[in-house]
């Protein structure tokens, strides 16, 4: 069933109608962006970590030895960019993944509108 849409009370220049949306592309809609916000939640902590967390602890782990180098120093020179950058990485792979989960759902969507019209002929 489509959603119901307002229209505005500009009688110079009206808007548009948006297309009519399913309840089910609706429904993956709201769960694609529920994900990406928890997604940029969880990401955005672990650069908080990064950047703010550890080095608060630098001295009392200062003998812990990393690549040759003592984990703050380590941190501080390029270990947080490469935190950084497998973020974003991260990112771009997850969300590639809801992009398609997304674009599955609206075919289905169109298959299922096609098969709807085709029907009531």
């Amino acid at each position: 069933m489509a959603a119901r849409h307002h229209r505005p009370q500009n009688p110079i220049n009206p808007l548009p109608e948006p297309p009519p949306v399913t309840a089910a592309m609706a429904r993956a809609h709201a769960r694609y962006w529920r994900f990406n916000i928890g997604l940029i939640v969880v990401l955005m902590l672990i650069g908080f970590f990064v950047s703010f967390i550890v080095p608060l602890f630098a001295r009392s782990i200062l003998q812990v030895r990393f690549a040759g180098f003592s984990l703050p120093f380590y941190m501080g020179a390029q270990g947080a960019i490469l935190v950084y950058l497998v973020l974003i990485g991260v990112y771009i792979v997850l969300m590639q993944r809801a992009d398609a989960t997304l674009q599955r759902a609206l075919e289905a969507t169109a298959t299922d509108n096609f098969a709807e019209r085709a029907a009531d002929r």
